[in-house]
């Protein structure tokens, strides 16, 4: 990947477009594999890749495109876990990581899985793998995967497949309420993040 100059076209969307058109015809297979390897290695979020996918193919095919890759890396990484154990996990996630999510998965694994698949502030890739960890079956696991992991990729493939059109009076509030999100995220991710925690810690205590 560094050969071919993967990761300098990562730094922008425009590259990644650029990137992935270079392999046309094979275009679509090398973006599927580009996606299953964000999620197994993760060197870039699958977001940033949907939107340069969008970009090239249009927004569905994007987005499938991008889902199946998310899911398939998702559940191959979870299976690993599970297969070759905490040995395996720990040399991918690491030790802070680790502590700080292994008691709640333990606790509540589908119920903060759903969260933390909604909730852009989680690390979801780590999450799978340290998942593998625990009693969650593979089934249960790639459900929640289904339900809960497609909507931030659908997003990014119709921003990058323009299918968001909407008149200007409409995009700057859209772009403002956008903008404060991301801001809200980045000055207060880390407390929702402990509240999510907090709560579904204090409910396993409970039960």
């Amino acid at each position: 990947m560094y050969r071919t100059g993967f990761f300098r076209a990562a730094a922008s969307i425009e590259g990644l477009r650029a990137y992935i058109a270079y392999f046309s015809p094979c275009a679509h297979i090398v973006f599927f594999l580009l996606q299953f390897l964000s999620v197994v290695l993760a060197p870039i979020p699958s977001n940033i890749t949907a939107a340069a996918g969008g970009m090239l193919f249009g927004t569905w095919p994007a987005f499938f495109l991008t889902f199946g890759a998310v899911a398939l890396g998702s559940l191959v990484v979870f299976s690993l876990a599970r297969a070759l154990g905490r040995d395996f996990a720990s040399r991918l996630v690491s030790r802070k990581l680790s502590d700080k999510y292994q008691a709640v998965l333990q606790a509540k694994a589908p119920v903060f899985l759903t969260l933390a698949f909604l909730f852009p502030f989680f690390p979801d890739d780590m999450l799978c793998i340290l998942a593998g960890l625990t009693d969650l079956s593979p089934r249960r696991f790639f459900l929640i995967v289904v339900l809960a992991r497609p909507w931030g990729l659908l997003f990014a493939s119709a921003l990058g497949g323009s299918a968001l059109k909407l008149p200007l009076w409409a995009m700057v509030p859209i772009g403002l309420a956008g903008l404060a999100l991301f801001l809200l995220g980045m000055r207060y991710g880390d407390r929702l993040e402990r509240l999510v925690l907090e709560r579904l810690r204090g409910r396993g205590k409970k039960d």
